[in-house]
């Protein structure tokens, strides 16, 4: 739905509410005519009802108004003496137009003083889980979302097992686009696994302002803009009808963004000319392969030893090994180490175009250690659309500006003339930023060398903080707490510093605060 369509939805709405509610609102002692000013209806409500004027605000929250609605409803009703389970049922099953019946074929009476607190136990138990709800919703969809880090694509900077909080309000909160879904959950409920969500309506996209700007080299999460799986693995070009906001959520760092000139030479990422330099905290990882002394590995000595933890092949009878990941670090140790005859970096040389490297199209011979230059567009520039250009834009054109934007756009070709909608043209100008994701993990990484760009409106958040990190071993060598990297900040200059210690420090002091407090008020 575009914002004229929510508009006129809207104001279909405040003709809904005044004809159910004006009768209401005079035997209050108000005129009826308060009862069809949009928003000023809302505030007089809340006087009527008696409820603070600010759950007017929660009405306008997307996810959170699917909550208030009912509770209104059931409030509007026990205003005006009906109390009992019938009609709090009927109201809910109803959607709320059960008020028109109140409103138009019985005698209510008005109850100004009445009690607010729930008449039953299990009344103030729903209430008080309602807005417990109500707050986290608001919390997990403006402000701070939990996420797991699922992948090994950017060990070892994020390792698997790591929990992190993801802030929203760094780059601007993005409103939910999909308006009626289940609150707190992503795509699916858990244990009963459902779709969480209905596809439409959708709210146009719109992102609160931030405190800061994406910048090159910051680890960011976002809506995984190809999914789902099947489509990653499956080139037919099919697409997924799955509204934005609930497409997975990936986590890579943004080596590339609006306006860069980005390629990737022997494994070396160059970004505008210059070869990239990642943070301290980075830790880059390639492939290895080599040869032994005849001589196998011990995968519990390599993983306490050498923290090599996405595996390795070794074959017996020639003695060759291929590690997926080392570090530099790692690699250093590795061939000083007294089984090894050889080691040397993997790099990918192979001139074959594939179509599993974007832009997806098989006639380049691109692949993830030799890439590109491309192009990483900025919203208001300009790039001429030619056959050769066409397809690193044709993603963003049909389905990022085009079908998610509600215009649906048609590219294609008619000879080398370039046509949108049958229509010829030369050029296109973007309407949104987009960015290039890669992994650190540079031979297992599943990102924008494969898939494309990022667009901005995909942006979920930004890590900051990891409260918990598990380490389950793929091997199942070891499963433990990562205790040193319990409280440590995602971002920031050299070794992360886990700040637990100061954490039970600061719990200790405020529990023997309030329990002196105690005792000399009980004294």
């Amino acid at each position: 739905m575009t914002f004229t369509q929510w508009f006129l939805f809207f104001l279909l709405v405040q003709v809904i509410h005044f004809l159910g509610t004006w009768k209401l609102y005079k035997k209050a002692g108000r005129q009826p005519w308060e009862a069809a000013i949009p928003v000023y209806n809302a505030v007089i409500l809340m006087k009527i009802i008696n409820r603070p004027w600010w759950w007017v605000i929660l009405l306008f929250i997307p996810i959170v108004n699917l909550i208030m609605f009912p509770v209104i409803w059931v409030e509007t009703i026990r205003s005006f003496g009906r109390h009992s389970t019938t009609d709090t049922f009927l109201v809910i099953l109803t959607l709320g137009f059960y008020i028109y019946y109140i409103n138009y074929a019985t005698d209510v009476k008005y109850i100004e003083d009445r009690s607010l607190k729930p008449r039953t136990g299990i009344g103030e138990w729903v209430s008080s889980i309602l807005f417990a709800v109500i707050a986290a919703t608001i919390v997990h969809a403006y402000i701070m979302q939990p996420f797991t880090i699922p992948t090994s694509s950017l060990e070892k900077t994020l390792l698997v097992g790591d929990f992190l909080f993801v802030s929203k309000f760094h780059y601007g909160a993005r409103l939910p686009q999909t308006a009626i879904a289940f609150p707190m959950v992503h795509d699916t409920i858990p244990i009963l696994g459902t779709k969480s969500y209905l596809n439409k309506p959708q709210i146009p996209y719109t992102r609160l302002p931030g405190f800061q700007e994406i910048e090159r080299n910051d680890i960011v999460v976002f809506n995984w803009p190809v999914d789902t799986v099947k489509q990653f693995f499956d080139r037919s070009g099919e697409r997924y009808d799955k509204p934005v906001d609930k497409k997975s959520n990936y986590v890579k760092r943004a080596v590339g963004i609006p306006g860069d000139s980005l390629r990737i030479e022997n494994g070396e990422l160059i970004v505008n000319n210059e070869i990239l330099e990642l943070p301290v905290r980075a830790r880059t990882q390639f492939s290895y392969s080599g040869k032994t002394k005849g001589q196998g590995f011990d995968p519990r000595f390599l993983y306490e030893e050498y923290d090599v933890t996405d595996g390795f092949y070794y074959n017996p009878n020639n003695n060759e090994f291929f590690f997926r990941a080392l570090t530099e670090k790692t690699y250093n140790r590795l061939r000083n180490h007294p089984n090894v005859d050889f080691i040397q970096r993997y790099i990918d040389t192979s001139s074959t175009a594939s179509k599993g490297i974007f832009p997806n199209n098989g006639k380049l011979p691109w692949n993830n250690d030799n890439f590109g230059p491309i192009y990483i567009p900025k919203k208001g520039d300009k790039v001429e659309l030619t056959a050769q250009s066409m397809p690193f834009y044709k993603q963003i054109i049909e389905t990022y500006e085009g079908l998610e934007m509600g215009e649906p756009k048609s590219l294609s070709l008619n000879g080398t003339q370039v046509l949108i909608n049958g229509s010829p043209v030369d050029s296109y100008t973007f309407k949104q930023d987009y960015y290039w994701m890669m992994g650190d993990n540079r031979h297992n990484s599943e990102d924008s060398r494969s898939w494309g760009y990022v667009p901005e409106n995909h942006v979920v958040g930004k890590p900051v903080f990891i409260w918990m990190s598990w380490d389950a071993n793929a091997n199942g060598i070891m499963n433990k707490i990562r205790w040193d990297r319990v409280f440590t900040t995602v971002k920031g200059d050299g070794t992360p510093i886990s700040y637990l210690p100061y954490f039970l420090i600061l719990l200790v002091i405020i529990f023997a605060f309030n329990y002196f407090k105690k005792r000399r008020e009980n004294s």
